[in-house]
């Protein structure tokens, strides 16, 4: 007599990654070694097999379906599929079991106002003791992963029509940079620690090339395909690996300014294999260390990416041309115009000449 079939279940295998076994058909990897994430994906897919063949109306899809397809189907060909990753699993919490039909105007609204982050934690438990709300556009973000997933599905043939996704409204540049003073401060205030050694060798090729921070910890000294590289003998630094794809976060080549590269050379002396590291290993990432140096310098609202827009607007006060701001830096025109141009020493010079010249 045959076996009663075991219908779809996990399976582990020994490299820790879960698998989604269905009689019949071949194991499907869910990419992940946590059995919550596996069994949502689980879920996700025993939903969609038990699903009506063809395109669905916005009534018979839900939510946590077209982003099961979108995750699916369009985040690996991405260059950074972890963060829609994140973006879907915060919209699954609340969308998951809504039907496409649900996403109105009122429901977007109340998803931004549920939306929180932990904030202070208890010391010895690590309990959060405080939840924070998130900021406007981490918001936005998420329910554009939302828009984009539900125009994915209608593109593809899985979804017949999809309501319009209101998104918050856009939130102003951020227009925050450092004062030579300020970025001294943090300077001294880095080295000074004897475990943030790192983070002065961080902050020394943020403000002098403006780059951005997962860059910068992913710079190494030789070239390869992760990540970017310095080239001491003619001086420039290639921002993105050979095998790393484009973005729209531009990552241009650009000649090093003379004072980082003395700094570059001593520093790979060392026979290092990244440019910021500590005891020879790479680093993950500097929010401790950039929080506890911060604090010591007496700042406040400062955020690894202020050194970009340090970098940026000390090339604008010092008279930068716009063209080689641009291609030197990887922003768009239209955003040196918006958050930048006012810093030139040249911005309004002819109006304010004109008003000035007697008639």
């Amino acid at each position: 007599m045959p076996q009663k079939a075991k219908g779809a279940r996990l399976h582990q295998r020994k490299t820790g990654i879960f698998y989604i076994r269905d009689t019949g058909r071949n194991d499907i990897s869910t990419g992940t070694r946590s059995r919550r994430d596996a069994e949502r994906a689980l879920a996700n897919y025993i939903a969609m097999r038990d699903r009506p063949s063809g395109p669905a109306t916005p009534d018979q899809m839900t939510v946590s379906e077209a982003l099961a397809i979108y995750g699916t189907e369009h985040a690996p060909h991405v260059a950074d599929p972890v963060r829609i990753a994140y973006a879907i699993e915060a919209l699954d919490a609340f969308w998951g079991g809504l039907s496409v039909s649900a996403v109105t105007d009122a429901t977007c609204l109340r998803y931004g106002k549920t939306r929180v982050k932990p904030g202070r934690r208890d010391p010895k438990t690590k309990e959060v003791l405080e939840w924070l709300p998130v900021s406007p556009g981490t918001i936005r973000r998420e329910l554009g992963v939302l828009r984009a997933a539900l125009t994915h599905c209608h593109k593809g043939g899985h979804l017949l029509s999809f309501p319009s996704v209101n998104l918050p409204a856009k939130p102003p540049s951020k227009d925050r940079w450092l004062t030579r003073d300020e970025a001294a401060r943090l300077l001294r205030a880095a080295w000074r620690n004897p475990h943030s050694k790192h983070l002065a060798r961080f902050i020394l090729v943020g403000i002098n090339t403006g780059t951005r921070k997962t860059a910068i910890l992913g710079l190494q000294y030789h070239p390869n395909t992760t990540g970017g590289w310095v080239d001491l003998e003619r001086g420039i630094m290639y921002r993105r690996g050979s095998a790393q794809r484009e973005t729209k976060k531009l990552q241009t080549t650009a000649r090093l300014p003379r004072q980082l590269l003395a700094h570059l050379r001593r520093w790979a002396g060392t026979g290092d294999r990244y440019v910021v590291s500590e005891g020879g290993a790479r680093i993950g990432d500097i929010k401790t260390a950039w929080r506890r140096a911060c604090r010591e310098a007496g700042l406040a609202d400062v955020t690894p990416h202020t050194l970009r827009h340090t970098a940026i607007t000390w090339a604008m006060q010092n008279g930068a041309k716009q063209w080689d701001v641009e291609g030197y830096f990887g922003v768009s025109m239209q955003t040196i115009k918006e958050t930048y141009g006012h810093h030139h020493p040249d911005y309004q010079a002819t109006a304010v000449e004109a008003m000035e010249r007697r008639r």
